[in-house]
């Protein structure tokens, strides 16, 4: 399996809250990168950076991943056309759409390696940008979140080298966790995606939520 990287995309923290509202620093705002290769750390590409520091980035959520397959339903749904890093993402791809990849999935890109860690939770700011309150909820509803990445192997990556998989451990997918997590009422289902060790330690405290709820319910 090849990850085509079609574009790749870095930002700062701005205020994008609107006029005479209270202040919302957030560097979802990217901007489309030139260059041919960056260098990405065990946090990041390079030039990237957070305003949330505990939502967003940091070992487990390196590389916040988006496929391009999703942006024709949005552009239809939404009666707008998203550009490619419309949803924040530092890599817009072709090719690893949320229920073909798993979770643990390893890929070589370039000198690096990463790993898929969860998905990627649609929060506020991404109905801010785009002025579209509920969108946070059919990003749920429909399962297209994108996900992250961790970094194993820093390295130099280039943006013409696909992400090649090398190794696959489970059959978690990431639609799968966005089900689970959003949709099952099913306790063996919920209790199966805390078993897998690959999936980050932040997305398992919310499963563990769920579960205690499914319990008291049971």
């Amino acid at each position: 399996m090849n990850i085509r990287v079609m574009d790749w995309f870095t930002g700062k923290p701005e205020d994008i809250s609107a006029e005479k509202e209270k202040p919302v620093f957030s560097a979802i705002n990217k901007t489309k990168r030139s260059e041919e290769s960056l260098y990405l750390s065990e946090t990041g590409l390079e030039g990237d950076e957070q305003a949330d520091k505990k939502s967003h980035g940091g070992l487990e959520k390196a590389v916040c991943v988006y496929p391009w397959e999703h942006y024709a339903y949005w552009s239809r749904t939404l009666e707008e056309a998203l550009p490619h890093g419309g949803f924040g993402e530092n890599i817009t791809v072709q090719n690893g759409v949320e229920e073909d990849v798993m979770i643990g999935d390893i890929f070589r890109w370039g000198e690096a390696v990463v790993e898929i860690s969860q998905p990627r939770e649609p929060c506020y700011k991404i109905a801010k940008r785009h002025g579209i309150k509920k969108l946070p909820l059919y990003v749920r509803e429909t399962s297209y979140s994108g996900y992250y990445l961790r970094v194993r192997q820093a390295g130099t990556v280039e943006k013409h080298q696909p992400l090649r998989l090398e190794t696959r451990t489970t059959s978690l997918s990431v639609a799968g966790v966005n089900r689970i997590t959003y949709h099952s009422e099913d306790l063996t289902e919920v209790e199966e995606a805390l078993e897998c060790a690959s999936l980050s330690e932040e997305w398992k405290k919310s499963l563990y939520k769920k579960l205690e709820k499914l319990k008291n319910k049971h």
